[in-house]
């Protein structure tokens, strides 16, 4: 079972920072239902209750309620919806109702979606109450969500190797803070992650490093540093002499991130693209930069490896 994402250490509530998440289309679909007798249902159809149009008040309070969701459950993020739609399907004795809603922004809108077929419900009820005291109201569940990591849950999970280039962290005189921070990440992506080594900043052992791990099955390698402008920055130099092909992509995604986070990000030199039928990124050195490239990467890249495979296109 997952660790509850809204307690921190101790065990006190807290609001997850989605703040480095990438930004995405994202939507959810809800449904319920409000069970009433059949003379209540027949009142609905013929527009004939006091309090007036049950069914087009009840669609617009759904739709209001989407859009406060973040003012009544506390740990919910204020969201820029840009759909919400209520429909209805009314039965002999009941009355279903179904949510759609849609976002573009760094989580979810599953809780929207399910408040507002909840405001719907509430609504018919209030409208109806003075008619029926037998209504029901249940069954509200969510029934669809399509966007974030959850779309990726059973995605191919490939064989990963992380070089760091760095003639400080080679020399032992720092750690190889950004390596760890890769290696970890993709570890608790699900990949399985053996092949890690660093090397300063130019050395002549990357290529044949990189060529022994795609012999020995490693489809994903990354590479961090060497990518800025001074002398000793040869990451880029000599990667780009055995690329076969690009992905230009995936270095626009990387550059559009970090550009929106670092301003200096736009004079990174980072690349990507195929050697021998593996997937090379070559990245920034400094952690920020890794950081941000996991929450670009992970879990978008593995798709890829169903590409390749002439899979899932």
């Amino acid at each position: 079972m997952s660790e509850f994402s809204h307690l921190d250490k101790q065990g006190n509530v807290k609001m997850v920072d989605v703040t480095d998440k990438v930004t995405t289309s994202r939507m959810a679909k809800a449904e319920g239902k409000i069970s009433m007798l059949p003379e209540t249902i027949s009142a609905i159809n013929d527009d004939a209750l006091p309090k007036g149009n049950v069914l087009t008040t009840a669609k617009i309070a759904g739709i209001q309620v989407a859009k406060k969701t973040a003012e009544m459950i506390p740990m919910c993020h204020q969201l820029n919806l840009s759909f919400v739609n209520i429909e209805f399907d009314i039965q002999e004795t009941a009355i279903f109702i179904k949510s759609t809603v849609k976002t573009k922004e760094a989580t979810g809108v599953e809780m929207e979606s399910l408040s507002a077929v909840s405001g719907a419900a509430l609504t018919i009820y209030d409208m109806c109450k003075a008619v029926d005291k037998t209504m029901v109201i249940g069954e509200i569940k969510l029934t669809e969500k399509v966007g974030g990591k959850s779309d990726h849950a059973v995605e191919y999970r490939p064989k990963v190797g992380v070089i760091t280039l760095s003639d400080s962290a080679a020399s032992g005189k720092s750690e190889d803070k950004s390596g760890v921070i890769l290696l970890n990440g993709f570890i608790e992506a699900g990949c399985t992650v053996n092949y890690h080594e660093v090397f300063p900043d130019g050395s002549d052992e990357l290529v044949p490093t990189i060529q022994d791990w795609i012999d020995e099955d490693v489809e994903l390698i990354l590479t961090t540093g060497g990518t800025g402008l001074g002398l000793r920055d040869l990451t880029i130099e000599t990667m780009e002499k055995i690329f076969d092909s690009k992905l230009p992509g995936v270095e626009q995604a990387l550059h559009a991130y970090g550009r929106g986070k670092v301003k200096t990000a736009m004079l990174s030199r980072l690349m990507a693209g195929v050697v021998n039928g593996a997937i090379v990124i070559c990245l920034p050195g400094s952690p920020g930069a890794v950081k941000d490239a996991l929450n670009v990467l992970v879990p978008t890249i593995f798709h890829s490896f169903h590409m390749m495979k002439g899979e899932k296109h």
